[in-house]
This record gives C-alpha cells, sequence and structure tokens, in this order.
C-alpha cells in the first residue's frame, strides 16, 4: 500500500468515529473520507444519557459533538455496515451500496444486551442510543413511576440515581453484592450503596431479573423466579454486546470485540494486523501492560485517544504509534463526582485511604503484585491528578525494567 492512503472510511458514527475523522484531518488527509452510521443522527455524545439528558428538556441538539461541516465528510447516516471484504477493501452497507476503501476505522461501538424473552409492548426500555433515552425520558415525565433497573453497572446505576432524583420509586436489582463491585471493589460499592440508600432507592443485591409481566405496558417483574416486583417502567441495563455482526466473514479475528493489536490494527484470523484496517472505540479488545489479557474499555477518554492513534498508524503505517493509554473514567451520582484512572478491575489489592460517606469522599488505590494499577476517588480530583501521574511514569518504563 501506499504511505499516504486516499480514500479513508469510518464506519461508526460514533465519538471514536467522530475523532478518527478529525484525527485524519489534523495529521494531514486531504483525501475523501465517508463516515457510515446506523443511527439517524450526527455523531452525538452519550454519557449525559443516563443523566443530565434524562433531567432536562433539552433536544438532541445539546448533544452535538461537533459541526462535521467543518471536516469535509462524506456523511452517510441511517446506513448500516453488513459486511466487510478485506480483499476487495469494500464496506458493503444494508441499502445494497458498497464503499471502496483505501484505508478503514472500524468504530461501531457496542449495543445493549437484548432481554432473550418475550416483551410488554411498552414501559421497557434499553439506554445506549439517543432514541432510547428520549423515550426512557418521555416515559419517566409522565408521572412518578415505579422504576426497575435491572444491571448494577454505570448505566444502571446512574440511571438509578436520576430516578431517584426525579422523585420516582427505584429498585435497583443487581447480580452482585452492591452496584459496580466487580469493577470497584468492596469499598467503593459499598460506599455507591450507602449513596442510593441514602436517596431512597431500594437496593436488590444478589438478585436476576427473570421475567417481564405485561400487556400492553409491563406492571411487574420477576425476580429469581419467585419474588414479584410492580413496576411500571423497567430500565434493561444488563451489559453491552459490540457490533461485531458485520465482520463475521471479514477474516478479522472476534473474541467478545475485535481484536486488535498495539497499533490498534485489527488482527486477522491467521494472527496478523492487517495493514489497511484500524479500530477504535467500544468494539475493540487490545493488549495493554496492566491487563491480564485483552482489555475493552468502554470509556469516553478512550474512544478519543484511540481514534488519534488509529488515524495515525493509517497514515504512517511503517511508522505506528503504540496505543498504551492511562484508562480514565468517571460518573456522577446524587452530585458526587466519581473520577478513576487505570484499571482497577485488574487489581488483587485495594487500599482504601479514605471513605468518608458523610462529607461523600473516597480515595481507593488498587494494586497487582504490589504494583498500582488503577484508583479511585470521589469528590477528590486533585488526589486522581496524582495516581494518574504514577500510572502514566509506569507505563513509560521499559518492560524490564517494570518486572525486574
Amino acid at each position: 500500500m501506499t504511505e499516504q492512503p486516499t480514500r479513508m472510511v469510518v464506519v461508526g458514527a460514533s465519538l471514536a468515529g467522530l475523532n478518527a475523522a478529525r484525527a485524519l484531518r489534523d495529521q494531514g488527509h486531504a483525501g475523501p473520507i465517508t463516515l457510515i452510521g446506523e443511527e439517524p443522527h450526527a455523531p452525538y455524545d452519550r454519557p449525559p444519557l443516563s443523566k443530565g439528558f434524562l433531567v432536562s428538556g433539552a433536544d438532541h441538539t445539546s448533544l452535538a459533538l461537533a459541526d462535521t461541516a467543518v471536516l469535509g465528510l462524506t456523511e452517510l447516516y441511517g446506513r448500516r455496515a453488513v459486511h466487510l471484504d478485506t480483499g476487495e477493501r469494500t464496506v458493503h452497507l444494508d441499502d445494497g451500496g458498497t464503499v471502496p476503501y483505501d484505508g478503514l476505522v472500524i468504530a461501531t461501538g457496542a449495543g445493549a444486551r437484548s432481554w432473550p424473552g418475550p416483551l410488554p409492548a411498552t414501559g421497557v426500555h434499553t439506554l445506549r442510543t439517543l432514541d432510547d433515552a428520549t423515550a426512557l425520558r418521555r416515559d419517566l415525565g409522565t408521572g412518578p413511576r415505579r422504576v426497575l433497573v435491572a444491571g448494577g453497572g454505570f448505566i444502571g446505576s446512574e440511571a438509578a440515581a436520576t430516578g431517584a432524583e426525579l422523585g420516582h420509586d427505584v429498585t435497583l436489582a443487581i447480580r452482585g453484592p452492591a452496584p459496580l463491585h466487580q469493577v470497584l471493589g468492596e469499598d467503593a460499592a459499598s460506599f455507591l450503596s450507602d449513596l442510593h440508600h441514602t436517596a431512597g432507592v431500594s437496593v436488590r443485591p444478589f438478585t436476576t431479573l427473570t421475567g417481564l409481566q405485561g400487556g400492553r405496558r409491563v406492571t411487574s417483574v420477576t425476580l429469581d423466579g419467585a419474588h414479584h416486583v410492580n413496576a411500571d417502567t423497567v430500565l434493561l441495563a444488563l451489559g453491552a454486546v459490540p457490533h461485531t455482526d458485520w465482520l463475521t466473514a471479514s477474516g478479522l479475528r472476534l473474541d467478545a470485540g475485535l481484536v486488535t493489536d498495539a497499533h490498534t490494527r485489527a488482527v486477522g484470523t491467521d494472527g496478523r494486523p492487517h495493514p489497511t484496517v484500524v479500530a477504535a472505540g467500544d468494539v475493540t479488545r487490545f493488549p495493554h501492560p496492566h491487563a491480564s489479557g485483552l482489555l475493552s474499555l468502554g470509556h469516553w477518554s478512550n474512544a478519543v485517544e484511540q481514534a488519534r492513534i488509529a488515524a495515525r498508524t493509517l497514515l504512517h503505517p511503517r511508522a505506528p504509534s503504540v496505543y498504551r493509554p492511562v484508562a480514565s473514567f468517571w460518573s456522577t451520582q446524587y452530585g458526587v463526582r466519581f473520577r478513576a484512572v487505570g484499571l482497577p478491575r485488574e487489581a488483587d489489592e485495594a487500599i482504601t485511604r479514605e471513605y468518608d460517606i458523610g462529607r461523600r469522599r473516597l480515595d481507593v488505590a488498587y494494586y497487582r503484585g504490589g504494583r498500582l494499577v488503577g484508583a479511585l476517588t470521589a469528590n477528590r480530583a486533585a488526589h486522581i491528578a496524582r495516581y494518574r501521574e504514577q500510572l502514566a511514569r509506569d507505563l513509560e518504563t521499559p518492560v524490564e525494567a517494570r518486572s525486574a
């Protein structure tokens, strides 16, 4: 291939997709760029969907990420990629059209895990897209509701907090002992549970949603196959599924996502990185020095940073950069600003340095093998900056020195 591919195609009008297109322009690509998105909307900001957007009366324009006109893109929205032919370097679309490329960025993200059984006609929601959030906001705005949130991850926990702040009767059903326990550990999860309890949310630990009842509208749910809880609004926050179905016959390696190498290049089923295909955002699984296996990061910062490296890799394939981020994410619940860096879920030890539920302050450091791999704070922004610096220094240290 040439050093500078001519026709660039980005599949996924997501935060990662938009930032890949912007990075291509910023890094000097003057040729055509086509941005393909399954949703009918231009790229928008997703974190507010489970928080501020549910509360405000703002329309979708408040979530717009940027004016794409300045980037000179060919924008194809409401068009879904259904097949990738890496041999012919062609993306096939659901309307029968095809889009050829010299360089391809895959940024198709992830969707909500679906419910396996029948659903009542109304009142049951997922929360991954703007249309999802609009429907849920409309539902929550029709008066006091009995809300059941199934799933204690970030989306479930944030939506439960927002529902409580709106005055609804909220039940949060989670499989583990506390919200985000698997991701953040015992103390941080306990801190978050205390916030929910104080706000009046009924947290149901070690509980699985097993049934949904109702005809035109949901009326109740079944938990653990036996316990019935009245609910007229249900949010299914059961996790995410990477959008890789269109890649099944592409010759690229799929393993709970699209596998990339350390330079963001898509890895083929033969184990070799593909020279003309890169990926960024929630759809990816990639190696990282602080991870015990391939890593998937569904965070805003990852989408932005990975997209920048992916663009550089396409434009400079003979000298690709290494993607080795200090992961970061945040969450606001009940006015408490949680911030985290690194990979807390990779830890084998968590040391709590501050736990003050009264003042709503928290500071937890996470270690694996005695080495810092992550940190979480609540209302302690200055602390998180120091942790970030330490993690960045460790990632810059040669592997041999780190393992010595």
